[in-house]
């Protein structure tokens, strides 16, 4: 990103700003393994990318916040007390959510205009929600010097969008994106927020995630369906063991219990979380003794539980992953994020790369439709003020 051409672009929107301009940057977010475990109590396993949100943000005297993006031409302003939901899943939903949630925790703020730069690949289910509402939070809160902590700002941005734009997510993604360090990974427990930065030394290997490009919108989704399902689970497993969360057990315990669930689909819903957390333990211990087929290989069956228990992957991810693990030196590929569409990740040996996108590529179009879009990850830090 260019930051003199964006500067030039904020002061080419707002004129009349005279005003010191400060850049902050929050980045999109991978994982590497641990799906739909977060908002059930489990580990997950996530890092920062390289790509995600700037934003150039000054004080405009006044009680209103402008908003404009270089991503679309949609611009919008709103004072402060009056901030209410747009329809239609408008993106300065994000932020307007952030600070609702900094107005409840009696943050005083004045107006700003705010100029937002993306590049992470829209409709990738990288996190580009969490990175525009973590880029929102740090920005105020360094702004106006509100004083929270970035483990604060992360829980304001998910309480902003379960809240206020109304999808029910873990705090995986705004974690992930707030608390990342370079060339490291996350494993974190999602109850506790207890975490560890966990180095990925993956040396011969390179990480290449793949977008579908199917569009797809997580507020109207059966992501909020999943969430009930699971919720469902741990009412009818407490008739036989109190549980607050399915990550609470392990695959012994489920075994013992899963009688209590009538219902095969809310019983496979259940299974998925209760492997898919024993899974990422594995993972980590794996990475950590540089045992990286074995990692590929729970990459695998993750994506395969996603599939077959969660039911959240489909024909365009399905493809993806099936034709990326036909080529020999990928040795793990998964669906990532939330699913419904989004991205894969797959761990593939350097020199397979190449091969893997010039094949993959075209035998994706031809079962789809679609172009899939592909890059080599790099790993990044989390959000904060970079000029």
């Amino acid at each position: 990103m260019n930051l003199e051409n964006l500067n030039s672009e904020f002061q080419k929107i707002y004129p009349d700003n005279n005003n010191e301009a400060r850049v902050y940057f929050s980045p999109g977010r991978v994982n590497l393994i641990g799906e739909h475990t977060d908002y059930n109590g489990g580990y997950v396993f996530p890092c920062a990318l390289s790509y995600g949100t700037y934003l150039v943000a000054s004080e405009n005297n006044s009680d209103t916040i402008r908003f404009a993006t270089t991503n679309f031409d949609f611009k919008y302003e709103i004072a402060l007390d009056k901030i209410t939901k747009l329809p239609d899943g408008e993106w300065v939903n994000y932020p307007m959510g952030v600070l609702t949630e900094l107005a409840k925790r009696g943050a005083s703020m004045k107006g700003l205009d705010l100029l937002y730069s993306g590049n992470i690949p829209n409709q990738s289910g990288l996190s580009s929600s969490a990175s525009i509402e973590l880029v929102t939070g740090v920005a105020f809160n360094d702004s106006f010097n509100l004083g929270f902590d970035q483990i604060e700002l992360v829980k304001i941005g998910q309480a902003a969008e379960n809240n206020f734009v109304g999808v029910n997510c873990g705090i995986m993604d705004q974690f992930a994106v707030g608390m990342g360090k370079t060339d490291h990974a996350i494993f974190l427990k999602c109850d506790t927020l207890d975490y560890d930065l966990v180095p990925l030394d993956i040396k011969g290997y390179k990480l290449v995630i793949a977008n579908t490009n199917k569009e797809r919108g997580l507020a109207d989704s059966k992501y909020n369906e999943r969430v009930s399902e699971c919720q469902q689970a741990v009412s009818l497993l407490s008739d036989g063991t109190p549980i607050d969360f399915l990550a609470e057990l392990s695959s012994r315990e489920f075994a013992e219990y899963e009688h209590l669930i009538y219902d095969e689909t809310i019983k496979k819903r259940a299974h998925h979380v209760v492997s898919e957390n024993e899974r990422v333990l594995e993972a980590v211990s794996c990475l950590k003794k540089g045992e990286l087929m074995a990692f590929g290989e729970l990459m695998n069956a993750s994506h395969d539980s996603l599939r077959d228990d969660y039911e959240v992957t489909g024909i365009e991810l399905d493809t993806l992953v099936a034709e990326s693990r036909k080529i020999d030196g990928v040795i793990g590929s998964r669906m990532t994020g939330a699913g419904f569409g989004g991205c894969t990740v797959s761990l593939v040996k350097n020199e397979a790369v190449d091969q893997m996108i010039s094949q993959v590529g075209p035998k994706y179009k031809e079962i789809t439709g679609l172009n899939a879009d592909f890059y080599v990850a790099e790993i990044g830090n989390g959000a904060g003020r970079i000029q």
